[in-house]
């Protein structure tokens, strides 16, 4: 957890086993569901390529610690469909009810437990969202990047894409400064009850997020 201290050598050292030790958590946590969860990470794959086709899996690059980009990998969730003029329908046209299944379960997710594993992702953190964003962001904002982002974190469990950018980035800038491992469990276990209960999953109006624009301009459409 970052906060001010008096002896700033003794804060270092704090930190660094605090890091430490919540990379072993990560470690060990996404260990054991790659494990426990194979079953379903198979079944999942099969059912996007019968349903989507190829390829099952989506990857992107996402900005991760301190903005470095990484690959994030997730279950495919939307079609390719395109319109006369060649360019990609709307993202509520594209979301079938299959893929929208895989985003309420949250199943779609699964696979990130790889970037968790390989170090480019924690359990819990910031979500990953896009390099376009990054010169987007306040300095405030940009805090987020301080941690690794993560499979879930405070402002999922505390809104998720049913909040507006601003709220949920100052959530993550929450979390940055008060992390603890027992945070980390807390929200994780409020994951948990939030994904068997489908909530917040999709903005009020939309199928996923609306763009980020940068500050002043959060559309809410």
């Amino acid at each position: 957890m970052m906060m001010s201290c008096a002896w700033p050598t003794w804060c270092a050292i704090s930190q660094g086993v605090d890091r430490l030790l919540k990379r072993a958590f990560d470690i060990v946590g996404a260990g054991i569901a790659l494990l426990l969860l194979s079953p379903v990470i198979a079944g999942t794959a099969i059912a996007v390529l019968v349903r989507l086709g190829r390829p099952i899996f989506f990857r992107q690059r996402r900005p991760g610690l301190q903005g470095r980009p990484f690959g994030m990998i997730k279950f495919r969730t939307m079609t390719n469909a395109r319109g006369p003029d060649g360019e990609l329908l709307p993202d509520s046209e594209r979301l079938p009810r299959f893929g929208t299944f895989l985003r309420s379960t949250s199943l779609d997710e699964l696979p990130e437990l790889w970037n968790v594993l390989v170090g480019d992702m924690s359990l819990v953190g910031p979500r990953p969202l896009l390099i376009a964003y990054l010169d987007r962001y306040t300095p405030e904002q940009a805090r987020r990047h301080a941690v690794r982002p993560g499979v879930t974190g405070w402002a999922q469990i505390n809104g998720r894409n049913a909040i507006d950018w601003d709220e949920k980035f100052a959530l993550d800038v929450w979390y940055v400064d008060n992390h603890t491992l027992r945070l980390d469990l807390r929200i994780l276990l409020a994951t948990l009850m939030q994904v068997i209960g489908r909530r917040n999953i999709n903005s009020a109006e939309a199928a996923t997020m609306p763009e980020f624009l940068g500050k002043g301009t959060t559309d809410k459409r």
